[in-house]
């Protein structure tokens, strides 16, 4: 049996999960014009190529970020992620991608934190690698599906956010990006983690974007979006 076509234990699914986080990001990140593209690196990822940062302040602060997901996501902490896009010069929330992330028995209230702006002037601050490991909690349980049948799954949507700059409006302005991860009421926040606004889209479009599920995370995609006529222009 190859790597790809082992079945997943739920550490196998915390790192599928986060680095499918990574991988959208850097996505949403190049697509959306928000780092110039000759600040990204092709690699081959899921049967596809994907762009990654080598922007050094922002893979610090991804990493950072990733870190303490991985963490929250083996407690089962992780409620959803989104990518909030807001215009520099405006303050307005233009786009709101939103990873909702679904575990067994996973009815926690939740409550949200955030990982500090993604712009170049802060893009390193607001955030805090966590404290110390998530432990081997019930690791050696298997899911029922391969790797292999996950990345297929995972494609699909890299595709779409590649996709997007087919319906989404041109963003006119510079902008920034927010990362803000909504967490049940009884994970550990570091310091460094604030409390945030949602950054709501008022009179938004939502398009709904694939899932993927590994045998313990499933994760519902969307972006929402401010139509380019309610813009000031």
């Amino acid at each position: 049996m190859g790597a790809k076509d082992t079945v997943i234990t739920l550490k196998g699914s915390v790192e599928i999960v986060s680095e499918f986080f990574f991988t959208a990001i850097n996505s949403i990140l190049y697509q959306r014009g928000i780092y110039q593209p000759e600040t990204f690196k092709r690699e081959s990822k899921y049967g596809l190529t994907v762009l990654t940062t080598t922007d050094g302040g922002l893979l610090s602060y991804l990493s950072s970020v990733m870190s303490q997901m991985e963490s929250w996501l083996a407690d089962g902490d992780v409620q959803r992620l989104v990518v909030a896009v807001s215009g520099v010069d405006s303050g307005e929330t233009l786009e709101r991608w939103q990873f909702n992330v679904s575990v067994e028995d996973g009815s926690a209230e939740f409550s949200m934190t955030a990982g500090g702006g993604g712009n170049d002037e802060n893009v390193s601050h607001n955030v805090m690698k966590r404290n110390s490991a998530s432990g081997d909690k019930t690791k050696n349980k298997r899911g029922s599906k391969s790797v292999r049948e996950v990345h297929d799954e995972i494609q699909a949507i890299i595709r779409q956010i590649t996709a997007s700059v087919t319906f989404l409006p041109l963003l006119n302005e510079p902008c920034s990006f927010d990362l803000l991860i909504y967490t049940s009421k009884t994970a550990v926040v570091p310091k460094k983690w604030e409390d945030s606004d949602p950054q709501y889209i008022m009179n938004s479009q939502e398009v709904k974007l694939r899932s993927f599920t590994t045998s313990f995370h499933k994760v519902d995609s969307m972006v929402t979006y401010k139509e380019a006529d309610e813009w000031e222009l």
